[in-house]
């Protein structure tokens, strides 16, 4: 199994909050209705993982979750045979569970994982919803219910975490972004109980630094560290403390752009 990074949530009457920016949530219950498979494509932080979890509640399923990297094989999704005991016993991975419960399944950053994982979905992304367990010589129909979901970063090293065409075909897809400046002052101040005026400068900061190309960021100021940021801000923390905290210092190592992004960002708040 893939310790640490399995997560399961149950069936729950609470709702995790999402603030729609479009038809997702329309499109999501479709693709359910009709078993298609969906993909989620967008930077890291716009809310993806959120998006899952609520349609998850909102469709009273449970929900298994994989964080996928680099070592994430079929086996740790399918299943391994493990001793216990004096006895070899065969133990079930999230992929097989979920097809099993009739659960989602959610592989977050499916482009990071191994080659073997999109093979082993193959025939749960097509008319079969079959999963085959070589170990076993073993065939599953996927349950009533069962929804495959994953998620991938296009703009991510595209040099080898670009997923096949051929393997985009088996979803819908569903293109996420940042919100715009209003909606995402929104999500933060309903996220965190932040005052209003407050979300708004830290959305000022974030599209200011968005917009800074020429920095050469691998990854860009998320609408997850303006959470992060606005959390610190409301349990007391001071306001540029808690920016370069929760936003310029994970965005970079290099000691002269972190000076210059804290310079900006304490112009604006």
């Amino acid at each position: 199994m893939i310790e640490g990074n399995t997560n399961v949530m149950k069936k729950t009457a609470t709702i995790p909050y999402y603030k729609p920016v479009g038809k997702e949530m329309e499109i999501f219950e479709h693709a359910y209705n009709n078993k298609i498979s969906l993909l989620l494509k967008g930077p890291t932080g716009t809310g993806k993982s959120r998006f899952v979890e609520h349609m998850a509640a909102v469709l009273d399923k449970p929900l298994y979750t994989v964080s996928c990297h680099e070592e994430t094989s079929a086996t740790d999704l399918i299943g391994r045979f493990i001793i216990k005991g004096a006895e070899t016993v065969w133990q079930d991975g999230p992929l097989s569970l979920a097809v099993k419960d009739g659960a989602i399944l959610y592989l977050d950053e499916i482009a990071e994982a191994r080659p073997d994982v999109i093979v082993a979905i193959h025939s749960l992304t097509d008319h079969r919803r079959e999963l085959f367990i070589d170990k076993r010589a073993e065939k599953i129909h996927a349950k009533e219910g069962f929804m495959l979901v994953a998620s991938f970063n296009p703009g991510y090293q595209k040099s080898f975490k670009e997923l096949k065409p051929s393997t985009k075909q088996r979803f819908a897809a569903i293109s996420f972004n940042y919100p715009n400046e209003s909606l995402e002052a929104e999500i933060i101040s309903q996220e965190t109980n932040i005052e209003r005026d407050t979300a708004v400068k830290l959305v000022s900061i974030a599209t200011k630094i968005r917009n800074l190309k020429e920095l050469g960021l691998s990854e860009t100021a998320s609408t997850r560290l303006l959470v992060n940021a606005a959390t610190l801000i409301h349990s007391g923390l001071p306001p540029r403390l808690s920016v370069k905290t929760a936003i310029v210092e994970p965005l970079t190592d290099d000691l002269e752009i972190t000076a210059a992004l804290e310079d900006m960002c304490n112009l604006l708040i």
